[in-house]
């Protein structure tokens, strides 16, 4: 009987070791997936490593209050050394620093008698295909302003501030899921490697902030088509009335060209943003008042 008991003991530690193991295993070969390196084509670094920003015009017609807006908006795609432990753009390259993509997206338009401006920036990882390790967004308009930050650490950590009632700040810490915000830093880097299908997506922060829902992930599938020399990504969520198409060049440095943002299939008034000049330029040496005449050239005035 004795023998009995050890040899049952025996097989229960060893399948105890087997599980584990394949445990281990799993979370390890899913975490080397999520942990994917880029490889960054001589290609790219030439285009995006010579100290130089890419500046794109676009022309906007933004849907607020029911109504089309004229207005413009500018996307800026730059890369540059991020401060790992702060969060922040470093003034120089160290061993404290890694490369990033960052994005600031603008928006300016007018709702009758007062302005709208809406700025967000992303900061994405060049080293390998992870979340986005920071995120903000703000928007002004005369009746106040928002302000919404996000910082990837152990779990995504948000700060909200708003002039609204039931808004005003808020902190929360939610599950990590892919951004709206960084698939567009993603498609810059390398379209070929957005996920599509089914998946938690945590919407745009101006949306959620122009809208006024809760910030999280919400369901959503992601498609994404070819044409001749066009690549469109779709993203149309679940639950919430909102649908993304992104227009962009199928052939690097994949130049986005326009992109439409929907309530529904069928909605017929949608804002949507068309290319107007793109250039790349170091646009921070470019402050004083005689290199105002680039604003023509980007057809901003």
């Amino acid at each position: 009987m004795k023998k009995i008991y050890e040899m049952m003991l025996m097989c229960l530690i060893g399948l105890f070791f087997m599980s584990c193991q394949t445990s281990t295993e799993s979370k390890a070969q899913s975490e080397e997936k999520a942990d994917k390196s880029y490889i960054l084509s001589d290609e790219f670094k030439k285009y995006w490593f010579d100290g130089k920003a890419e500046v794109a015009s676009y022309r906007l017609k933004q849907m607020r209050y029911g109504e089309s807006r004229e207005g413009t908006a500018v996307l800026i795609f730059v890369k540059e050394p991020f401060l790992v432990n702060d969060q922040v753009k470093a003034n120089s390259t160290s061993e404290l620093t890694y490369d990033v993509m960052k994005l600031n997206a603008t928006k300016k338009f007018n709702t009758g008698i007062y302005p709208y401006s809406i700025m967000q920036s992303t900061f994405s990882p060049l080293s390998v295909n992870k979340h986005a390790v920071k995120v903000t967004a703000s928007t002004q308009e005369w009746c106040g302003q928002t302000y919404m930050q996000l910082n990837n650490w152990d779990q995504f950590e948000i700060e909200s501030h708003s002039y609204f009632e039931g808004e005003a700040d808020q902190e929360l810490n939610i599950e990590k899921s892919l951004l709206e915000n960084e698939i567009w830093n993603k498609l810059r880097i390398n379209p070929n490697e957005i996920k599509t299908g089914y998946q938690e997506i945590i919407p745009d922060f101006s949306y959620i902030r122009l809208m006024h829902i809760e910030a999280k992930a919400y369901p959503a599938e992601v498609f994404q088509q070819k044409t001749v020399d066009t690549l469109i990504t779709k993203i149309a969520y679940q639950g919430i009335d909102r649908i993304l198409n992104i227009y962009q060049k199928d052939a690097f440095p994949y130049p986005i060209l326009k992109w439409e943002e929907k309530l529904s299939e069928s909605d017929k008034n949608f804002t949507s943003a068309v290319l107007q000049k793109r250039m790349m330029i170091d646009y921070w040496n470019k402050n004083s008042n005689t290199f105002a005449f680039l604003r023509d050239s980007l057809k901003l005035n």
